[in-house]
């Protein structure tokens, strides 16, 4: 199995390649300047050398040139050409030590001069040559008189020979030189259409490699990075079921990896903290329903010692009456013994039934729900809120509905005593409140309608934020409405407050799913019954 390629590696590669276009390009432009200088150098040294053959040829044929008098007669004319021709010869001397000192201090211009310079230097040696034979032949006409009649001394046989081999070799060394130029500038094309596509060559490498590097970078960085982006944003908008997938191999998939077991623990840590909440809220409920107990035993207490007094009262005088009853016993007083007994009854079981509805609100619940008469236990609630102390000169009004609902009783009754006792505490002596049962859509309808100090805007907003309450008496912990929302929640259900304004009462809306058969109800019709009984 290949090993795979660390993003190190990719990066490393992909600046190997960086470079690689960059001296592919360099070497291009280098070897192309290269060969222009080289050329440019070449021509120049040989235009160089060229111009002292010209010089030299110019000299070597001068000498033929007849020499002017100048004026001066008093030299015969053969001395005279004499001294032209040693005149001319010694600069083409001097010519010729300058173009050999030149090549001397000159280069290997390779293609351009293939003999490395031995032909020039060739022709150099015959042409000094030539020019020590033609300087001795014009020195010796000094001695001798021309049996040729009146003719130049450069004419002359002796003299002309070694002339006309000077005047070829001149004439040599010029064509060789013309030749090394045409050369020069042979090679200079040759290099730069060399330089021309080894620069072609390298642009369309460099492109190449360029666009590759560019694919692969894609493939390997932009669209790993992407991808984490994407999960990034997913885990911010709260998604934690979807894990980043990469398969690159590398450091981004080891990312990928630690971020995706990241995500598995905030998750797993957000069930826990969810799990927490809900414990807690269970405890608030439990909590709100004894402080609820303790708020209804207040009110209770008074209900409380009516039958009490009664019973007792009755049971002095029966305390009285038993002598009597014991040494005879006529009939009507044997009847009201009786009734006092029966009084008794009443009230001792009284106490008993208000004593177990206030200990249904302090039981736990357990969030266990059953098919419970909604009716009746909206009707139980009521009947435990009469005697508190903020129904005073207050009414309430409800009029029994059969309505069969699987819910948890406990923590409904809680919602339903608070929502009563909230409306009861926003209304003054002579309020009303209208508790409404009915269904709509296969789904239970609780309302109630109080003429209390209704409700702004802001409060509405904020009615079921824990912690927050505005009621008039100052007392509360804000936590009812919040509780009794959540309840309602766990149910299936929705809970909503509407209120026309501060001073035009509210209303508490709760719907709750019935769940049982459409055969153990009657048709899912809205229907709220008039309010016909007054509490």
């Amino acid at each position: 199995m290949a090993r795979p390629w660390r993003l190190r590696h990719k990066l490393t590669l992909g600046l190997f390649l960086v470079v690689a276009s960059i001296a592919l390009l360099l070497g291009g432009a280098i070897f192309g300047l290269s060969s222009f200088l080289d050329a440019s150098h070449t021509t120049s040294h040989k235009l160089t050398l060229m111009q002292v053959t010209v010089i030299l040829r110019d000299h070597v044929n001068k000498m033929s040139v007849p020499p002017s008098d100048g004026g001066d007669t008093a030299i015969p004319q053969r001395q005279r050409e004499r001294n032209w021709i040693g005149h001319f010869i010694n600069l083409s001397d001097r010519a010729t030590s300058d173009y050999r000192t030149m090549m001397d201090d000159g280069q290997d211009y390779g293609d351009t001069d293939p003999d490395d310079g031995a032909g020039e230097r060739q022709l150099l040696d015959s042409i000094e040559k030539q020019l020590a034979s033609l300087k001795f032949a014009v020195d010796d006409t000094r001695n001798s008189t021309s049996s040729l009649g009146d003719i130049r001394i450069i004419d002359e046989p002796g003299v002309r020979t070694p002339y006309e081999k000077l005047t070829s070799n001149t004439q040599e060394l010029f064509q060789l030189n013309k030749n090394h130029i045409d050369l020069a500038n042979a090679r200079a094309g040759s290099n730069h259409r060399r330089g021309m596509i080894v620069t072609v060559t390298a642009t369309i490498i460099a492109i190449v490699l360029l666009l590759t590097l560019l694919y692969y970078f894609r493939v390997w960085v932009f669209r790993p990075i992407k991808s984490l982006q994407r999960g990034v944003r997913r885990i911010q908008s709260g998604d934690f079921d979807h894990p980043i997938n990469l398969q690159s191999k590398d450091e981004l998939e080891e990312l990928a990896n630690e971020f995706n077991a990241m995500t598995l623990r905030l998750r797993d840590t957000y069930k826990d903290l969810a799990n927490q909440v809900n414990e807690r809220s269970r405890q608030l409920v439990r909590s709100e329903r004894m402080v609820s107990v303790g708020f209804l035993a207040a009110g209770v207490a008074h209900e409380i010692n009516n039958p009490l007094h009664s019973i007792s009262l009755y049971s002095e005088a029966l305390e009285r009456r038993i002598n009597d009853i014991v040494s005879r016993v006529p009939p009507e007083a044997s009847q009201e013994i009786g009734n006092f007994l029966r009084v008794i009854q009443q009230e001792a079981f009284r106490c008993k039934d208000i004593t177990r509805k206030l200990l249904d609100f302090s039981r736990p619940g357990e969030q266990k729900r059953e098919r419970t008469d909604l009716g009746k236990l909206i009707e139980d609630v009521i009947q435990v809120a009469k005697p508190l102390p903020n129904a005073r000169g207050k009414t309430i009004q409800y009029t029994p509905s059969c309505v069969v609902a699987a819910v948890s009783p406990p923590d409904l009754k809680s919602v339903v005593l608070n929502l009563i006792v909230n409306a009861l505490d926003s209304m003054d002596e002579s309020g009303v409140l209208a508790v409404e049962l009915g269904m709509a859509g296969g789904s239970a309808v609780i309302r109630f309608r109080d003429s209390g100090c209704g409700m702004t805007h802001e409060v509405l907003e904020n009615i079921f934020e824990p912690f927050y309450t505005r009621k008039r008496t100052g007392n509360g912990t804000g936590l009812g409405l919040s509780i009794s929302h959540q309840i309602i929640d766990s149910h299936g259900g929705q809970i909503s407050a509407a209120s026309a304004g501060p001073g035009r009462g509210s209303t508490f809306t709760v719907t709750l799913p019935m769940a049982v058969s459409e055969g153990e109800l009657e048709p899912p019709v809205l229907s709220f019954p008039a309010a016909k009984r007054a509490a």
